[in-house]
């Protein structure tokens, strides 16, 4: 049954009365009026009049009032017009009309508050407006006649025939063009991101392409811009807007001719502190010593300058997450995923994604109401997140991916939305045993395509590793005899270290070559070494022995050490990912004695 039918038309048209302003100021209306038209809801004389509206302005006026007459002709269809308008292919197109139905059925509209009794207060002044209208006709129609009559005798006057009338245009009578008055009046301001309707959203232009900005999402660092169904970051409709080459989305998009900057700075709109661009300047600044500080350039100092200006909004999609705890158990919850206690595998462990009724009761999907105590944060039960609007639980009507009840729809929230290295989306391929994901490129070994299939589980390497531990090492081994082993017995434990490496290392300091970015550098280590060159030498078979294996790894930290000798702050990063590949090493080898790794693999 539809959702929709749960209401009375008397609802849906109180609903309608007050959602007549919204719907008018969508953009590109034209598919909006198509369907209205195609279900006979309006005439086509007023569909093509509308249609050829070219002004922005007369276009939502016209809208509105098509909306009016809908409201006074056809009140008897009102529950056929929300179904009408709430197809997929309009919901997608207009995101006004995809919250309009978010709000209609999650609740959030309240059809029992009172309304203002202006209608009731117009109905009498027009009853007295009525009575004078009456006695003043007859001379409103004189007047009319009389500034006709003048009108037509000015313009015999001026197409008084006259031998340059037809060859010189320049003497022409000018046509005029039809003029639409402006709705404010001479000395105020065209602030239309202080108007009530666009409280929730504003018309933004970049180039040529026209979209509309959610507010909210905006603040909350979101994708915010939404161009025909399209959600794009602010730089992302710069890109789309032909103006990538400008160095500041908040210069290049504009609202009614005003950049988002000034709005931002005179707060009328709220944007969040983005995260700076992982740049070549950025590394450089990463392995900055005493040789290479004074290195540095004035002109590099400025391009420092221009880069920390510019924010990085492809990555401005942070999620909140908070740790949550049951007992004994841990886990994240993650606020995208969240959907009910039941809907919505939200939080993850390290095992698996869990709703938080399974992270409670294991593998029970009954609903059970204590979990919102049971689980907590900080300190406090997760009803204090649901309280404060901070997690919000879907409508039992939702039918979105997170609450659907299909297979599909279930398995997919088992595995990560992420790579579990490189930690961006894209196309991504899932372990079957654990919530991994990764690219193809990522995981070691590389995945092949052809292996991909749906009938062929896949296992990463972690879970790999994991399982066999067991009956490959099954007694204790000293740190030597681990050394001394072959590689190529032992490319999983490798690869699993690499990984591990690859994954901890989140901001890339040592995976790429530092002697292409990095000043100086040549001058001060004289083997460079980097993560990415350790898996092409592993891969190229060019170790013979895990020893090697781990001298190469364990340069990386020394050359990291001896150029940041000043710079105590990537110091450390060195010394912590050095600290995590012997503790590795010494637990996949399940090695028996603690042993300094660095002085025996010198």
């Amino acid at each position: 049954m539809d959702p929709l039918d749960f209401l009375t038309d008397e609802e849906l048209l109180r609903f309608f009365r007050c959602s007549r302003t919204e719907m008018s100021c969508m953009e590109q209306p034209h598919t909006f009026l198509n369907q209205l038209r195609d279900h006979h809801f309006i005439p086509e004389k007023m569909h093509t009049k509308l249609i050829r509206c070219k002004s922005k302005e007369v276009r939502e006026k016209g809208v509105y009032q098509v909306l009016d007459w809908v409201e006074a002709e056809r009140p008897n269809s009102i529950k056929v017009f929300w179904k009408c308008v709430f197809r997929d292919h309009l919901l997608l197109q207009y995101p006004t009309l995809s919250l309009l139905r978010n709000r209609l059925l999650d609740g959030s509209f309240t059809f029992y508050e009172k309304l203002p009794e202006k209608v009731e207060k117009e109905e009498g002044e027009e009853d007295k407006k009525k009575k004078g209208s009456a006695e003043g006709e007859d001379e409103e129609e004189k007047t009319r006649r009389k500034k006709r009559n003048q009108k037509k005798r000015s313009e015999s006057v001026e197409e008084q025939p006259s031998t340059s009338t037809q060859s010189n245009p320049s003497q022409k009578r000018k046509v005029q063009r039809p003029t639409y008055s402006s709705p404010f009046s001479k000395n105020e301001k065209a602030d239309i991101w202080t108007w009530p309707i666009y409280k929730t959203q504003l018309p933004v232009t970049c180039g040529d392409k026209e979209g509309t900005l959610n507010r909210d999402k905006l603040a909350k660092g979101k994708r915010c811009i939404v161009v025909q169904g399209r959600w794009f970051t602010p730089s992302g409709f710069q890109e789309f807007g032909g103006k990538k080459s400008r160095k500041n989305w908040k210069c290049s998009i504009r609202c009614r001719g005003t950049t988002l900057g000034k709005l931002i700075q005179e707060g009328h709109l709220t944007s969040p502190d983005f995260k700076r661009r992982k740049s070549a300047q950025a590394k450089r600044v990463l392995f900055l010593s005493n040789q290479s500080a004074g290195a540095i350039t004035e002109s590099d100092e400025n391009d420092d300058d221009e880069e920390e200006e510019e924010e990085e909004e492809a990555e401005q999609e942070k999620e909140e997450i908070f740790k949550v705890t049951c007992g004994a158990i841990n886990g994240m919850l993650h606020k995208d995923r969240f959907a009910s206690g039941s809907r919505g595998k939200s939080i993850r462990t390290e095992l698996r994604w869990m709703t938080p009724v399974e992270f409670v009761k294991g593998e029970s999907a009954l609903e059970d109401p204590s979990w919102k105590k049971d689980i907590q944060w900080d300190g406090k039960p997760l009803n204090v997140l649901i309280e404060s609007k901070i997690l919000v639980i879907h409508s039992l009507l939702c039918k979105c991916k997170l609450c659907s009840s299909t297979a599909k729809d279930r398995h997919d929230q088992d595995n990560d939305d992420d790579c579990f290295i490189c930690r961006s989306q894209g196309s991504l391929i899932c372990c079957d045993k654990c919530p991994r994901s990764f690219h193809q490129r990522c995981h070691l070994p590389n995945v092949d395509g052809a292996m991909m299939g749906d009938d062929c589980p896949w296992i990463c390497t972690f879970c790999v590793l994991r399982a066999s531990q067991s009956w490959r090492y099954p007694k204790q081994i000293t740190y030597q005899e681990a050394l001394t082993c072959r590689i190529s017995d032992n490319l999983l434990e490798c690869q699993y270290l690499l990984l591990c490496l690859y994954h901890a290392d989140e901001d890339n300091i040592f995976v790429a070559d530092p002697c292409i970015n990095v000043r100086n550098y040549t001058s001060v280590i004289k083997t460079p070494i980097w993560l990415d060159r350790v898996v092409e030498k592993l891969q190229q078979n060019l170790y013979q022995s895990v020893q090697h294996f781990v001298s190469d790894v364990l340069l990386i930290f020394t050359n990291c050490a001896t150029f940041n000798r000043d710079n105590a702050e990537f110091r450390v990063m060195g010394e912590r990912l050095k600290d995590l590949f012997e503790r590795e090493f010494k637990s996949t080898f399940i090695i028996q004695l603690q042993h300094p790794t660095a002085s025996n693999s010198q």
